[in-house]
């Protein structure tokens, strides 16, 4: 798997089990979704950071 493939689960939880009536609904609910996740940068960095994948220089 790609890094961010790892992340799908965790956008899947705004839009899993629920009815939209308009594709805008659950783009707004993936939108509001991913704000939160800018503020767990560690469960990001933990489901994305492989050991092996090249890190950029700082």
């Amino acid at each position: 798997l790609m890094p961010a493939e790892r992340l799908w689960p965790l956008t899947n939880e705004a839009i899993a089990n629920r009815l939209f009536e308009e594709i805008s609904e659950m783009e707004q609910a993936l939108v509001e979704r991913c704000v939160e996740l800018l503020d767990q940068a560690e469960t990001i960095r933990d489901l994305t950071n492989y050991h092996w994948w090249p890190q950029e220089a700082a």
